[in-house]
């Protein structure tokens, strides 16, 4: 069984709605949801809407290989309307961002891991600081808290009760 931590965000449609089919397509496709961090509102990063985003990170466990489960991930965000080629950021109902796959470095032109933009992002290092604060980096060898402690963005963000 593979390690995964998974970033999910959405700021489109019901997002209540969006989220609980989103967990029940992971557990059905992916692998087990071993834990779940709370959910964040948050701006958009990257670009201007009206509507605040909603992310959240989960622990998964998967016998998936990372190539297959990639697979999988853009299968389950086409169902909520994903349309892929559009150049830089969009909103949109569901995006499903892989973060971690257990220690392992790759990059390849349609898969980087660790994420590159893990450091970078207060909306993914708030939730996994959450529930993995001392999960070390892989390349870059500090913890989830350390890197939110020397994370440059500073959007605004609120846990959404």
């Amino acid at each position: 069984m593979h390690q995964v931590f998974l970033g999910i965000g959405g700021n489109t449609g019901n997002k209540h709605d969006n989220f609980d089919k989103v967990y029940t397509f992971i557990k059905n496709e992916l692998g087990e949801i071993i834990k779940r961090s709370s959910v964040y509102e948050t701006p958009p990063w990257g670009f201007q809407c009206e509507e605040n985003f909603w992310n959240q990170v989960l622990f998964v466990v998967t016998e998936l290989s990372p190539e297959e489960l990639l697979k999988k991930i853009e299968e389950i965000e086409n169902r909520f309307g994903r349309e892929r080629g559009i150049a830089g950021y969009t909103s949109r109902k569901m995006d499903i961002d892989i973060l971690y796959f257990d220690e392992l470095v790759i990059e390849t032109d349609k898969l980087t891991i660790p994420h590159p933009q893990i450091a970078n992002r207060l909306f993914v290092l708030v939730p996994l600081a959450e529930i993995a604060p001392e999960f070390v980096h892989t390349l870059l060898k500090k913890t989830s808290l350390q890197l939110l402690e020397n994370c440059p963005d500073k959007s605004m963000i609120t846990k959404v009760e």
